[in-house]
C-alpha cells in the first residue's frame, strides 16, 4: 500500500524547500528595494525641479507600516497576541499608528499645545469638545497623546458604534470602549488615560452654523467618575474637526430608519457617494489645558450634584475659551 504524498504546506514549511526560502527573502527584501529605488527617484526629481516631489519621510513610515503589519499578522495567525478584558491589543494599535501619524502631520497639519501637562504615569480623565460627524477628533487626540508620552488614551465611544460589526471590533482592538461610567471607572482605577466627549453625538451631529459652540455637558457624569477614581481632569480644545464634514442638514427620518443618531448632509455627502466620506483637509490645533485637580478633592463630593455641576461648568468654560483662542490664532481654515 503506497503512502500518501506529502502535503504542500508541509513541504513549504521545510527549511530545505528553495521556494519557501525565496518567498521569505522576497518578502523581506522587496520593501527595502522599493524604498531604495524610490529614494533615488526622489533625489533625481529634486535635482530637476528644485523641490521635494516625493516625501521620503512619509515613504519611510509607510515601509515601516508594511513591516509592522506583516509581523503583527504573523503573530496573530500563530496565536501570539494578548488583549485585555476590554479587547485592547497594544501591539496591533501601534502597528497602525504610522497611518494616523501621517494623517496627523501631513493631511490635517495638527499643531499641539500644552502636552507637557499629560502625565507619564497614573490615571487622568481627558475631556474634549466633539465635532465632525465622524469621530476623527478622538483619533487625532490619541496620536497627540502617544507622541507626547507614549501612552494610549482609551476613548469612550457611543453605544451605537457597537452595532457596526467591523468598526466595533476595530474600536475595541485599538483601545476604545462603550461610554459607560463603570467602564471608565475601571480604566481610571487601573491608572489609564481615559478620553471622554461630554457632548456625545450632540457634538458630532450639530449643524455647521453652530460650529465651535459647545453643547451642554449633561449632568457632569464625567466629573463624578474623576472624583470617585481620584484622578485629575485635563480639558482639551480641538479646532479643525468642525470643518472636515460641514453638516448642512440632518435627514432625521432617514436616520431613524437606519437606526443612526443622525444622517448628515454635507457639501460632499451623499452627493459624491463613498467619496463624500473623505474628510476635508482643514488645519487643526489641539490644546491641552492645565489640570483640574479633582484628584485632590474628597471622593464623597461626587454625591453633591451642585458641586459636580460647578466643576463641569468650569471644565466647559476652559474648553470654550481655548476654542475661541485657537480659532483666532489659526487663521485660514485650509491654508498653511
Amino acid at each position: 500500500m503506497s503512502s500518501a504524498p506529502p502535503r504542500a504546506d508541509s513541504a513549504a514549511e521545510s527549511d530545505g524547500w528553495p521556494g519557501r526560502r525565496m518567498l521569505d527573502d522576497l518578502r523581506t527584501q522587496l520593501p527595502m528595494a522599493a524604498m531604495t529605488a524610490t529614494g533615488t527617484l526622489a533625489m533625481r526629481l529634486r535635482d530637476l525641479t528644485g523641490r521635494d516631489v516625493i516625501d521620503l519621510e512619509s515613504l519611510q513610515e509607510l515601509v515601516s507600516l508594511v513591516y509592522r503589519i506583516s509581523d503583527v499578522s504573523s503573530s496573530h495567525r500563530a496565536g501570539r497576541y494578548t488583549v485585555d478584558d476590554f479587547g485592547f491589543d497594544p501591539e496591533f494599535t501601534e502597528a497602525l499608528m504610522p497611518i494616523f501619524h501621517l494623517i496627523y502631520r501631513k493631511y490635517w497639519r495638527v499643531e499641539t499645545f500644552g502636552a507637557e501637562v499629560l502625565p507619564e504615569r497614573g490615571g487622568a480623565l481627558l475631556v474634549s469638545n466633539h465635532a465632525g460627524v465622524l469621530p476623527w477628533d478622538g483619533a487625532m487626540i490619541k496620536v497627540a497623546v502617544f507622541e507626547a508620552v507614549e501612552r494610549h488614551a482609551r476613548a469612550l465611544v457611543a453605544s451605537w458604534f457597537g452595532s457596526l460589526p467591523t468598526l466595533s471590533w476595530l474600536l475595541r482592538r485599538t483601545g476604545q470602549t462603550n461610554g459607560h461610567p463603570d467602564d471608565s471607572l475601571r480604566l481610571l482605577r487601573r491608572r489609564e488615560l481615559v478620553l471622554v466627549f461630554p457632548e456625545g453625538v450632540r457634538g458630532t451631529g450639530k449643524p455647521f452654523s453652530e460650529r465651535y459652540k459647545l453643547r451642554r455637558f449633561g449632568r457632569g457624569g464625567f466629573v463624578e467618575v474623576a472624583l470617585r477614581a481620584g484622578v485629575p481632569i485635563i480639558p482639551i480644545s480641538v479646532v479643525g474637526s468642525e470643518e472636515i464634514h460641514p453638516m448642512l442638514a440632518d435627514l432625521r427620518p432617514v436616520a431613524r430608519m437606519l437606526g443612526l443618531p443622525y444622517f448628515p448632509v454635507t457639501p460632499t455627502w451623499p452627493l459624491l457617494g463613498p467619496l463624500g466620506l473623505v474628510p476635508l483637509p482643514s488645519r487643526w490645533r489641539i490644546r491641552f489645558h492645565p489640570m483640574v485637580r479633582t484628584d485632590e478633592r474628597d471622593p464623597g463630593e461626587a454625591d453633591d450634584p451642585a458641586h459636580v455641576m460647578r466643576i463641569s461648568d468650569q471644565v466647559r468654560d476652559v474648553i470654550q475659551d481655548g476654542l475661541t483662542l485657537d480659532l483666532a490664532e489659526r487663521g485660514g481654515v485650509f491654508r498653511g
